[in-house]
């Protein structure tokens, strides 16, 4: 269980930030980049979730993907090492791809096939679901940098699940733009 009962430590005035580990490293290091940038990816979804609350079951699944991305957060945040930990670090896992593979499923299937891609907008709920999604694409983008990395290791699951959060936000931001009705269609070569 986490206990946050003093916000500040002090301990990051130098620069760094812990890891679960203990590790110690410096704040732009491409792992706590990589892991921010989740947060940040979670905060946009909750920004998002103040224009779609008219849909609970859309607005239950936004709730799970933002604890998952915690979960994700704290996946990146611990990572694999040769030294044995005094606790079990926290993954994501294959039951979560899963999960939100069934929810992009549900929410695609009332939509019709686009013959063109889709600019943000339409509705607030849908430029607030396109913004976190092109969040969630660029901590996707980090966390694969990250896994390239000699030494460093990125559990492919994580990678799976953030793959599919830009996914989700992208059919959820059709979604409720009435269904797809509403979507903003990108007309090639329109303004030449």
């Amino acid at each position: 269980m986490v206990v946050l009962n003093k916000i500040y430590t002090k301990t990051g005035d130098d620069g760094t930030t812990a890891l679960g580990t203990g590790e110690r490293r410096l704040k732009y290091d491409l792992r706590i980049a990589a892991y921010g940038t989740v947060d940040e990816a979670n905060a946009c979804i909750g920004l998002a979730r103040l224009q779609t609350g008219a849909d609970p079951d859309l607005d239950r699944m936004l709730s799970r993907i933002q604890n998952d991305l915690f979960d994700l957060g704290a996946d990146l945040a611990t990572p694999e090492t040769e030294e044995a930990l005094d606790y079990e670090p926290l993954r994501v896992s294959d039951a979560q791809v899963s999960r939100i593979e069934a929810d992009i499923d549900a929410l695609n299937a009332g939509l019709k096939p686009l013959r063109s891609f889709v600019l943000p907008g339409g509705s607030a709920a849908s430029a607030a679901l396109h913004l976190a999604r092109t969040v969630a694409r660029r901590a996707e983008r980090m966390m694969v940098e990250l896994a390239e990395k000699p030494g460093e290791h990125v559990n492919p699951a994580a990678l799976k699940y953030m793959n599919r959060v830009s996914d989700f936000l992208f059919v959820a931001a059709r979604v409720v733009n009435d269904n797809g009705a509403r979507d903003v269609l990108w007309v090639p070569g329109k303004n030449r």
